[in-house]
């Protein structure tokens, strides 16, 4: 029983919690892969900057003496969306729409979106610095260790209250997003525009609106992944930045352009990454009592090294395109 609460602690646990943010953050570049047909690789600067926005209201609130329950940064965290949602909308509106107005091709939106990843990158180096920050240095991080000895088990059960609502919030997030878009007619129109924007168009939907919502759900996402990412580790300028590939992966192995295939990528990645780099030795040692001594399992027994994480989701990206190219839910073709 021990080494199964270890298991849990270690990938259970640690698994659904970044796999909540990289589906998070997939959601956002799928549904604008879907409605503008580009990468938006630029994704991960809205996380960051998100995260930011989140941090500064959050200090801000704490200035003015408000107290709450639960970390701050997710009292904030519906405000912070809304202008995580307006900078993304901003971004759109300064960049990428003047593009799309010359029929701009979908490989110079790609670039566009690097140079805007670069310089929303440096901006936030120029007004924060290159250091670290936490949502945490005017408040207790609670951590949650649940007796597991009435079970046999000598470690306890251990979790951290952000932990336990960046799961639940990711959950509602989900489940809102998929009323949104199986219950409203903007919905299905974005689901319709997605499969045929020619089509849309013609059949009387307002795509330009389209557009701005896409925009508006990609950006209050992202600033929700960034804002958990930062609640979970530390908050810096390249953030995001680190893991922008993995959410890729996690989008195109779920299918481009589909929502619950990027909900599907994402956790999918998550449990992958964090599988790969368990020490199975802690699970597995007690078969050194039956195995020879030269068949001895060593101290340490992971699939990857910690440092080499992210080519787990290269691994399961390279082997998606050649099994099936459009993905576990049939999206667009990679």
């Amino acid at each position: 029983m021990t080494e199964l609460i270890f298991f849990i602690n270690q990938v259970v646990i640690a698994g659904a919690v970044l796999g909540s943010i990289y589906a998070l953050g997939a959601i956002g570049i799928t549904l604008i892969f879907g409605i503008l047909r580009f990468a938006h690789f630029a994704h991960s600067e809205l996380m960051t900057g998100g995260a930011f926005i989140a941090f500064l209201l959050a200090t801000l609130f704490a200035a003015w003496g408000v107290t709450a329950p639960i970390p701050m940064g997710f009292v904030v965290l519906p405000l912070a969306m809304v202008l995580g949602a307006v900078f993304a909308l901003g971004i759109d509106k300064g960049f990428y729409a003047p593009l799309r107005k010359r029929g701009a091709k979908p490989v110079t939106l790609l670039i566009a979106s690097i140079g805007v990843t670069l310089m929303i990158q440096g901006l936030i180096r120029l007004f924060f610095g290159s250091g670290s920050y936490s949502f945490f240095e005017n408040e207790p991080k609670d951590v949650f260790r649940v007796d597991m000895s009435a079970l046999g088990s000598t470690r306890p059960l251990v979790i951290t209250e952000p932990q336990i609502l960046m799961i639940a919030v990711t959950a509602i997030a989900v489940i809102a997003l998929h009323l949104f878009l199986t219950r409203s007619r903007l919905g299905k129109a974005m689901r319709a525009m997605a499969d045929n924007a020619d089509l849309a168009q013609v059949s009387g939907i307002n795509t330009a609106l389209v557009v701005r919502v896409t925009w508006v759900i990609a950006g209050a996402l992202a600033c929700m992944a960034g804002t958990m990412l930062a609640l979970d580790v530390t908050l810096k300028p390249d953030l995001a930045f680190n893991i922008i590939l993995p959410i890729f992966a996690a989008a195109i192995v779920g299918g481009l352009g589909q929502a619950y295939g990027a909900i599907a990528g994402g956790l999918l990645i998550g449990f992958a990454e964090t599988l790969a780099v368990f020490n199975w030795s802690m699970v597995l040692k007690p078969l050194n009592a039956v195995l020879p001594e030269w068949m001895q399992l060593p101290q340490t027994l992971a699939l990857v090294p910690t440092e080499y994480k992210l080519t787990v989701a290269f691994v399961i990206l390279v082997v998606t395109l050649l099994v099936r190219p459009t993905g576990i839910f049939k999206g667009a073709s990679s």
